[in-house]
């Protein structure tokens, strides 16, 4: 377990700069209808509970190797994958789901530090997840996830010499294996947050 939980603690840097908008989970080839990926697919969005606070949600699905050299290439009727000359149509059997929650002000532009309500660990016992494969329209709960790792960090501000002034902001990580045999690359992993009284906190998508 110490071992996912280090791993997470390297992978919030990286998905936090998923959910900044020059970043890219894929790039274009010369062939303006191709995408090639690596490093998996990220995504991020941001949520709100009915209290008034805010957060981040950001994140990536990833699978050893799986997404190493994928090509996307639009085709008559849709899109088409491939890895070399090996055609790919479905996503391997598990994938890696990581994701982190940051508490995070509900408009950044204007400084919120006397009235702000700040996201707190009581706060995040009532949100709770579902998965969902998304195909067109249609939604279906995703069969089979567990939790592999999970934490909670505190958030050191940049002036630290208000430490101790300012309200404690938090971060939580998760990492959960997603079983996904048989699910077309077509197929968006959807993700929606709940609280317990069924508000929707936060809706976000990973698609290729």
């Amino acid at each position: 377990m110490g071992t996912a939980l280090s791993r997470m603690a390297c992978f919030t840097v990286a998905i936090l700069l998923a959910s900044l908008p020059t970043a890219s989970h894929a790039q274009k080839s010369r062939d303006k209808n191709a995408v090639y990926y690596a490093g998996g697919v990220p995504f991020a969005t941001d949520g709100s509970l009915a209290n008034g606070a805010c957060f981040r949600v950001a994140g990536k699905v990833d699978a050893p190797r799986f997404f190493d050299n994928l090509k996307r290439t639009e085709v008559a009727g849709g899109d088409a994958f491939s890895r070399g000359t090996e055609t790919v149509t479905e996503f391997p059997d598990k994938l890696l789901l990581y994701f982190v929650i940051r508490d995070y002000p509900c408009d950044p532009r204007f400084q919120q530090e006397g009235t702000r309500v700040y996201l707190t660990r009581e706060m995040m016992s009532t949100v709770q997840l579902s998965l969902y494969w998304k195909r067109g329209v249609d939604l279906r709960p995703v069969q089979g996830y567990k939790k592999i790792a999970s934490s909670v960090q505190v958030v050191v501000p940049y002036a630290k010499a208000l430490d101790e002034e300012l309200p404690k902001r938090f971060e939580w990580s998760w990492e959960l294996e997603v079983s996904s045999a048989g699910v077309p690359l077509t197929d968006s992993l959807v993700l929606m947050f709940r609280t317990t009284d069924g508000h929707m906190a936060a809706r976000v998508a990973a698609r290729l």
